[in-house]
């Protein structure tokens, strides 16, 4: 250990590894270190007899009904991929995918009335969606039809609007769009977490919807897919591509001091009496709680249920399901994923449910009931908060580069741009995702047009709904 390294990292979770892998296929020599025995750190996968152990004690075993131990790879952190998002073209450009198997999630959900609506992304699916007003219905197939054409270096497309200054809020109100429409456009297909979008450029948010909408277009159930054996096996994947590159792993080793020059600079890590020294350092925030290097910026509040049957309402083997804000009488959405056997992280007929949301009370389990109220008869519940940190700054000072904790989001969109942004801190330049790739293990995420009714179609539909209540 006692040598000099390129970049020093600290902790395995996946944004971590994202950056071990690529920087040892930009030819950096890497110290990749963690204090767990095993790889994922906040995102590894547990199976049955570690979860016990994690959240009941050392002595506490799983009861034999639920099936063997090891047939479990439980999400600490669960989070769906988008199909044609960020992260999977990152998957696709490193090649990480050889190293992994994806199923879709079969479907995108949001609460109204403490039921699950399947969440309509085009226009056709909006014809036959109760999530829709009567009348909503004709205004949000306008609304689709133009973000589907909108591009914006296109001044064709644009209608006489500048997305680049008109706001998120204007650009509805344009095509009538209603509170509930809003909502659900925002928060459960543009996956915004909160509304200070609205009064944001517009481009963002269409490009957003169109994101959305291609990545359902590509295999029609839903935008989201999931890797099988559970999320653990992405930062194993770029783990395994650091180490084909030259990467140095160590698990099961403690950090006893992160060390500085004269100038407050990084210069290496000492863990016992052995030191290896860098130029730059890498850390998960938690290498750093207690420090002024990080702050808490809040608490997820986050629940594990293993069931005997899917969520009802949806009766699949997977899905996203979001419950909004009003709906819960809370200020933020809770997020809902459920995977089962089918993606190979249960024995045969199990499935795992898993809600999160922010934590709003000094009960934040209360503040989980109504995604436990979706959930029917549970077997098993693991609940417990976790503080969220972040850090105080971007690391150019003192060239230490410290993520930030995992949000309540059921996806991964917020933390691949976080991703993203580490890189070009580190690396000095943006990461180029403007790729063409044949991919070995997922189709190639084209761009196919969003698809929208003709208006003999949107009339037949319209003539056969009767008006529904808002969300």
């Amino acid at each position: 250990m006692n040598e000099h390294f390129d970049i020093i990292i600290l902790g395995t979770g996946l944004k971590e590894c994202i950056m071990s892998g690529l920087a040892s296929t930009s030819k950096k020599k890497v110290l990749h270190m963690d204090r767990n025995s095993y790889y994922g750190a906040e995102s590894a996968s547990l199976n049955l007899e570690d979860l016990f152990h994690k959240f009941r004690g050392a002595d506490a075993a799983p009861p034999k009904e639920l099936g063997r131990p090891r047939d479990y790879c439980v999400d600490l952190v669960p989070k769906f991929l988008m199909a044609c998002g960020d992260l999977v073209k990152m998957l696709l450009h490193t090649r990480v995918t050889r190293y992994l198997e994806f199923k879709v999630v079969a479907g995108s959900y949001v609460v109204k009335k403490g039921k699950p609506f399947k969440v309509p992304a085009t226009a056709r699916e909006a014809l036959g969606s109760d999530l829709l007003g009567f009348f909503q219905k004709r205004h949000y197939r306008n609304f689709l039809e133009y973000v589907g054409q909108y591009e914006a270096e296109d001044p064709k497309t644009h209608k006489g609007r500048d997305l680049r200054t008109m706001t998120a809020r204007k650009l509805m109100s344009d095509f009538s769009l209603d509170d509930n429409t809003v909502f659900f456009t925002g928060h459960c297909i543009a996956l915004y977490m909160d509304d200070k979008y609205l009064d944001q450029p517009a481009l963002e948010m269409v490009e957003r919807v169109k994101l959305y909408a291609y990545s359902l277009s590509r295999y029609g159930q839903s935008p989201f897919i999931y890797p099988l054996w559970g999320i653990g096996n992405l930062p194993e994947a770029f783990s395994r591509l650091s180490a084909v590159h030259g990467g140095v792993y160590m698990l099961n080793k403690p950090v006893d001091e992160i060390l500085y020059d004269a100038e407050g600079k990084v210069k290496g890590v000492r863990c016992g009496e052995e030191t290896a020294t860098c130029t730059q350092l890498i850390a998960d925030p938690s290498y750093f709680a207690g420090t002024e290097k990080v702050k808490k910026v809040g608490q997820v509040a986050r629940m594990i249920c293993i069931l005997s049957h899917p969520v009802a309402g949806t009766n699949d083997d997977s899905a996203q399901i979001i419950i909004p804000a009003a709906e819960a009488k809370r200020n933020s959405d809770i997020y809902v994923s459920t995977i089962s056997y089918h993606h190979k992280i249960a024995p045969t007929g199990k499935y795992i449910a898993v809600a999160s949301t922010q934590a709003e009370t000094k009960e934040p389990e209360q503040e989980l009931a109504p995604a436990l109220a979706l959930f029917g008869q549970v077997e098993q519940k693991f609940f417990w908060v976790q503080d969220v940190l972040a850090p105080t700054g971007d690391g150019k000072a003192d060239n230490v580069f410290i993520s930030s904790g995992y949000d309540a989001t059921s996806h991964f969109e917020s933390a691949t741009q976080e991703a993203l942004a580490m890189y070009e801190s580190v690396f000095g330049h943006k990461m180029n995702l403007d790729i063409s790739a044949d991919p070995e293990d997922l189709q190639d995420p084209g761009q196919p047009e969003m698809e929208v009714p003709t208006d003999a179609e949107l009339e037949a539909a319209l003539r056969e709904q009767q008006p529904a209540d808002s969300l």
